[in-house]
């Protein structure tokens, strides 16, 4: 099963390949995505992304996890939430989202394992 592709982001408003919804926030995997609601875990701007925010995408078998912090990188990721993806195992990048969905897309047409979470405003 292969990652899902972003087919496009704008301010509040992203849209996946193969998906009739679109999304504020969102979280994918291979041979998925859905709405990243904030509120499941009490997640703010700061402390930002707990990990709490990415287990669900991680059971999902993926070896590699792209963060989108937001169009000006408001949403913070602490080093709690990298330590618990480096004792997983899972390679992590953290970038501005434009970008990382751009590094998304281009590990998921290599046939990369690998999932996101991505803030679509601030």
């Amino acid at each position: 099963m292969s990652s899902p592709e972003i087919s496009s982001l704008s301010w509040g408003l992203m849209k996946v390949k193969g998906c009739s919804s679109s999304y504020k926030d969102c979280k994918v995997w291979p041979g998925g995505s859905r709405a990243w609601d904030w509120r499941e875990t009490g997640t703010n701007h700061y402390p930002g992304v707990q990990p709490a925010d990415v287990e669900e995408v991680l059971k999902k078998g993926i070896e590699l996890l792209v963060i989108g912090r937001g169009m000006s990188e408001a949403l913070q990721v602490p080093s709690t939430t990298l330590d618990f993806l480096k004792q997983k195992g899972i390679e992590v990048k953290v970038l501005q989202t434009q970008k990382a969905v751009e590094e998304y897309n281009r590990l998921a047409a290599e046939g990369a394992k690998v999932g996101g979470v991505f803030h679509s405003t601030c």
